[in-house]
């Protein structure tokens, strides 16, 4: 068992308890976007979206994230109800075809409401309530789990603020903060996931930093599962000599491997079927929970 880790962790979400104890989760990304700075583009038709959901599921996937906004730097929001007709359909059909947890990457109220209703049973939200800090009230009503993820700024200005001094202090207060704010909406501590937010508002050094310091944000918040998202992320890329999105796998799998051993309940991926022959191998040499 990972050094941190208490025994029984679990994460509550709308239709089930997710026993955290077994290993890592694999959280598959499904972005339904014409400009995330991976995928963007590939899954806009509902089928793709659906046969790409699918081949996740058959990987491996444990949860599937469902975003229809990009966040990659330089994107620009979309209306309330654009997000929805990308992300509602397609939320509607998997909950029909898989049981398998659904997630809905959003951080819009409204959206939030219509894709818990359509059958997601987690809400991931990039602003940690900050945005729109009544989408807790929804998300308690429903009985939903919650992904709180470390941001700084406005939409528009996330990756572009200065890095604060002190980025382990900064991610442990605003987590600190958005606990707050979902357990004061109602939101019950066994629903509630953190993620530091790799890749947001954080410089080179400091999204290092926060990986191999990942084992101190478990001793400080132990009662909630970790998310880690490191895939392709840019400075994985610049590690490997400004190497394109399309060469950041092995990167990422070492990145997420030493995550695994600080503590991380759940990567959010895009290669699924290489994060699970991933964990499969770690834990047959005894290095994973």
């Amino acid at each position: 068992m990972t050094e941190g880790k208490p025994a029984g962790l679990s994460w509550k979400t709308a239709h089930r308890t997710l026993d955290l104890d077994a290993g890592p989760m694999l959280m598959a990304i499904i972005n339904v976007t014409p400009d995330s700075f991976s995928d963007g583009g590939e899954y806009l038709e509902l089928d793709s979206a659906i046969a790409a959901a699918e081949k996740a599921l058959e990987e491996g996937a444990d949860i599937l994230d469902i975003g229809g906004e990009s966040t990659r730097p330089g994107s620009a929001r979309v209306s309330e109800e654009e997000e929805i007709a990308r992300v509602v359909p397609l939320v509607e059909d998997l909950a029909k075809r898989f049981d398998a947890p659904i997630s809905v990457d959003t951080s819009k109220r409204a959206v939030a409401e219509r894709a818990l209703e359509a059958g997601a049973e987690i809400i991931n939200d990039i602003s940690g309530l900050r945005f729109e800090p009544e989408l807790a009230e929804s998300v308690a009503e429903s009985g939903a789990g919650i992904i709180l993820m470390h941001s700084r700024g406005d939409f528009e200005e996330m990756h572009s603020l200065e890095p604060v001094e002190d980025i382990r202090f900064e991610v442990a207060s605003g987590f600190t903060k958005s606990i707050g704010i979902a357990v004061t909406a109602g939101i019950e501590k066994q629903r509630i996931c953190l993620d530091p937010g790799l890749g947001f508002g954080k410089s080179f050094e400091q999204n290092l930093e926060l990986i191999r310091g990942l084992s101190e944000i478990k001793k400080k918040f132990p009662e909630f599962p970790i998310l880690v998202g490191i895939s392709r992320k840019s400075f994985i890329g610049k590690i490997l000599g400004d190497a394109p999105v399309s060469r950041r796998l092995c990167g990422t799998l070492a990145a997420n491997a030493l995550a695994i051993v600080s503590g991380a309940d759940i990567l959010r991926v895009h290669d699924v079927k290489a994060h699970r022959d991933l964990i499969d191998v770690m834990k047959a040499i005894g290095v994973s929970r």
